[in-house]
Parts: structure tokens; sequence; C-alpha cells
């Protein structure tokens, strides 16, 4: 899910469809920030929150959570979502430090690592999405007179359909090594349009690139309908995740970019739980039990 998605659906802003996701994950991320054994900070996150009137009432610290991490929704699921804030922070890190200096956020939400990480001096963040997320995003950043750590460029832009065009148009070089994130993006998108991005990341990338995408294993989502996370969601904030998911088969994008001579990891979120002592572990009839995180790098000529 992502701080990130907000592809596939009827409204161009946050306030419904896919959207509302990206608001979810904002209230997860400022969660996260209040706890004192934080894994990752997004102190703009709860002004995301309280700026939209769909989730006004939603928690933004633990404590506002009357079962607290007891909570499927606001404990398990947030953790998860903090876990996978601090290990794709890393991996962007890791990328600009062996010689990135484009960084592309694909669904980037309300995503604020331009704001939150210390980058180079001399790095660009391209944040790409739809017009509407990326206007509210600057509403609220404005009012909070936030200035970003690199040179920020949004990039306008419907994931579905041509998107390289505005990307180009918008400085991005791609005969220069680039970092490029899907950060719970790829379940909303049918197959060909993952598949389309893959290809397009490939073709758009230097030697020295790398990429980090969330996907899924699960041959049937709907066996997991019923899990704690799905049933809370639906049952606390609405959101029906399994309807706003593409129910079409998955390509193997990670299989497809090996065969191209990138060099992938995969990893199941509970890797890193156990490395960074924080985070979900598996149960039964876990809606996470199928999700990975997968990490490419295209080697240099």
């Amino acid at each position: 899910m992502t701080g990130t998605a907000s592809q596939h659906t009827d409204g161009d802003g946050v306030d419904a469809g896919v959207g509302l996701t990206a608001l979810l994950v904002a209230a997860a991320r400022a969660i996260e920030t209040h706890r004192h054994d934080n894994l990752a900070r997004d102190v703009h996150a709860e002004h995301f929150v309280r700026a939209a009137p769909a989730c006004a009432r939603w928690p933004v610290r633990i404590q506002q959570v009357p079962d607290g991490d007891g909570n499927p929704l606001w404990g398990r699921f947030a953790r998860y979502f903090g876990l996978r804030t601090r290990v794709l922070d890393d991996f962007l890190l890791r990328s600009v430090r062996t010689g990135a200096r484009q960084v592309v956020l694909l669904g980037a939400g309300l995503d604020t690592r331009a704001f939150r990480l210390d980058w180079p001096s001399d790095c660009t963040v391209f944040e790409v999405d739809r017009a509407g997320v990326l206007a509210f995003k600057h509403r609220v950043l404005t009012d909070l007179s936030a200035d970003p750590k690199a040179k920020r460029v949004p990039v306008p832009a419907d994931l579905r359909a041509d998107w390289v065009a505005v990307l180009t148009a918008a400085g991005f070089d791609p005969a220069a090594p680039s970092v490029w994130l899907a950060e719970g993006l790829l379940f909303y998108l049918p197959a060909h349009a993952e598949t389309y991005l893959v290809d397009t990341v490939d073709r758009l990338t230097a030697g020295g690139s790398a990429l980090a995408f969330e996907a899924k294993l699960e041959k049937d989502l709907l066996a997991y309908r019923d899990s704690t996370i799905y049933t809370a969601t639906r049952e606390q904030i609405g959101i029906d995740l399994l309807h706003l998911f593409d129910k079409g088969p998955r390509p193997d994008s990670a299989g497809d970019l090996a065969a191209r001579g990138w060099s992938t990891s995969v990893h199941t979120p509970f890797d890193f739980t156990r490395r960074h002592g924080r985070g979900p572990l598996p149960e039964p009839n876990d809606a996470l039990e199928g999700n990975r995180w997968v990490f490419a790098h295209k080697p240099r000529p």
C-alpha cells in the first residue's frame, strides 16, 4: 500500500479510492514518528491527516488508539508501514552514496523524503503522481513553510498512461545513474501497467542505477479477505483494500529484471523485522504473508 499509491481511482485527489490509502500511510508514519522506538520520523505526516476532512478523526499517536498496539490497523499494520519506510529510506540513501543523483518516486503520494532525508546537495528528487495528489501535498507543505533538502520536482502524470515524456521534460536525464522507488504502488496497477513501468525503468536507466518496489505473491487475494488487517481497515476507516487492489495475475517483475541483467534480491517484510527488532511477525491468515520487497541494481558497463 503506499504511502504512495494513488492511481486507479475515479478521483484525482486524496479524498477517495486509492488516493485515500496515501492518507492511511501518512497516519501510520505519524504514529511511527511519535513512538519512543521509532524506525523513521516524518514530522509532516500528521499535517496531511489533519488537512483532509475524510480522515480528520484518525489517530496520529498510538496513545489515541484505545487498544493501542493491540489494534490490527493502527498497531500491527502501522508498524508495518513504519518498517517499510525505514527500509526504503535506507535503500535510497545507500543508492545516492554510491553515485546516483536522480531519485524518482513513482506514485509518490504523500512521501516527504525530499524534505526529511539528508540528500547530497546536487541531488534531484522527482515525485511522479496525479495532479490532484501533488496539489494537496503542495498546499499542506506550503502552509508548513517546509523546505526540501534537495531539488524537488513534482511531475504530474498518471502512471497508467505515458508518463515518460512528462518526466524527461521535467529534467530527468536517462544517461545519468538514478534510483527509483515504487512503494506500495504496483498492487493497484493492472499487470500490463506494471510490466510497462518495469520495462520503462529498464529503458530509462543507466548502469549504476537501482530500483525498489513492493510486490504480492498471493494467487488469490480474496483468500485473505477475513484477515485481521483487511477487516480492521474496512471496519475502522472504511477502506476496502481488496476492492482497490488489481485482481489479475501479477507479472514476475523481479524475474524480468534479472533476465535483463539486473541483480535482484527479494525479501519478506519479516526479514527486516528480525533485522531491526521491530515490526510485524507472521501470524495465521496473514495478509502480509505474500508481500515481498524487491531490490534491483543495474550493473555498470
